[in-house]
């Protein structure tokens, strides 16, 4: 379409847009089609204006769009925003079909009721989009499976520290008391160096058992999620004596492997966090899993923060982060909360069941 060197500043404007434009009347006939839209659906203006809004249009959405169209005109009102709802979709001359935002306008001259729709190629972005998607999917999939195998290697190491460590510190003990049984009654001092090397041994096995419990509780795998939780708190009371208040409520349906994990983790670190920052005096541990949902609550009565200063602390404490990664990770939610003086609070739910991928099942 040319203009005459005498055209309106409107018309200018609207030929130099960089977006589709296209004007129509009350009988969806198309009266002014900018250059942006020729090289959209690659027809020129003096072949389309004329025409029908339909050959613009997909077939099996031209009723629905005449229909939307006839209403604003009718009404002044759309529920059609540039950038809102899903998205429209054009037909070019070649018969590609391509999606598209939509915006209406309507004028009413002393010749009739004119329709201007803004429109704005959106193929670029929805492949970006599916791109960004497709790449959010394969690192949650490459999270999912580096936390298995943390988990697998945690195992490994448990098993390793269970019957080699352990198996050599029994074995000193056993070859401690055959020395002490060749001893000469009256060789005290000789006594007094083997009971010493007892006491270290057996300490050397408390400090084994500890770490291996740290790493993997047996109990999570063997007792289940309650078991392990309970047996968490209770270490916890034993090594800071902080007062604790636990409330385990687990159903008969067991959560899955993923979700027990996870749970056990999030209240292994959150406790970790309050022993080693919050100087509280009392801590609540919340759990209860039915057979759909799982949610927990772990708060403090300790010093807190200010919510800036968490805020700030968030994307560099490896622990919280991980926290709202794991519960990400199984479509879960979690919020913390803190405020100065007034403690720190942790609240967390999940599906209670996840399926397994195949590299966990093998």
């Amino acid at each position: 379409m040319t203009d005459s060197p005498s055209a309106p500043p409107l018309l200018d404007i609207i030929h130099s847009a960089t977006e589709p434009i296209i004007t129509i009347d009350e009988h969806q006939r198309i009266v002014m089609f900018n250059p942006a839209a020729e090289a959209v659906f690659l027809r020129q203006a003096d072949q389309t204006i004329g025409a029908s809004l339909d050959i613009l249009i997909p077939v099996r959405f031209r009723s629905v769009h005449a229909q939307h169209v006839s209403r604003f005109k009718d009404t002044g009102m759309s529920d059609r925003k540039m950038g809102l709802g899903a998205p429209l979709w054009g037909l070019r001359s070649n018969g590609e079909e391509f999606p598209m935002e939509a915006s209406i306008s309507q004028t009413r001259t002393e010749t009739g009721v004119f329709l201007s729709i803004f429109l704005r190629d959106i193929t670029e972005r929805q492949r970006i989009d599916q791109a960004l998607r497709a790449s959010r999917d394969e690192l949650t999939r490459l999270s999912n499976a580096l936390l298995h195998v943390r988990e697998q290697e945690k195992k490994h190491i448990v098993r390793e520290l269970h019957d080699d460590l352990g198996q050599s510190l029994t074995a000193l003990t056993m070859e401690l008391a055959q020395l002490e049984s060749n001893l000469r009654p009256d060789d005290a001092s000789a006594r007094d160096r083997v009971r010493a090397m007892r006491r270290v041994i057996k300490s050397t096995f408390a400090s084994l058992r500890r770490i291996a419990s740290d790493l993997r509780p047996v109990m999570l795998d063997d007792l289940g999620l309650a078991a392990a939780v309970e047996w968490l708190v209770a270490n916890f009371v034993s090594r800071y004596g902080i007062d604790t208040d636990a409330e385990i409520r687990v159903g008969p349906t067991e959560p899955s492997k993923r979700v027990a994990t996870t749970l056990f983790r999030v209240v292994q670190e959150a406790l970790t966090n309050i022993a080693k920052h919050a100087q509280a005096t009392k801590v609540q541990v919340r759990l209860a899993c039915d057979e759909t949902q799982c949610t927990l609550t772990v708060q403090d009565n300790g010093v807190g923060a200010a919510a800036e200063s968490l805020t700030k602390k968030l994307p560099m404490s490896l622990g919280l982060q991980g926290i709202r990664e794991r519960i990400r990770l199984l479509n879960g939610e979690v919020t913390i909360n803190t405020r100065n003086r007034g403690g720190f609070r942790l609240d967390a739910q999940m599906p209670a069941q996840h399926p397994e991928s195949p590299w966990e099942a093998s």
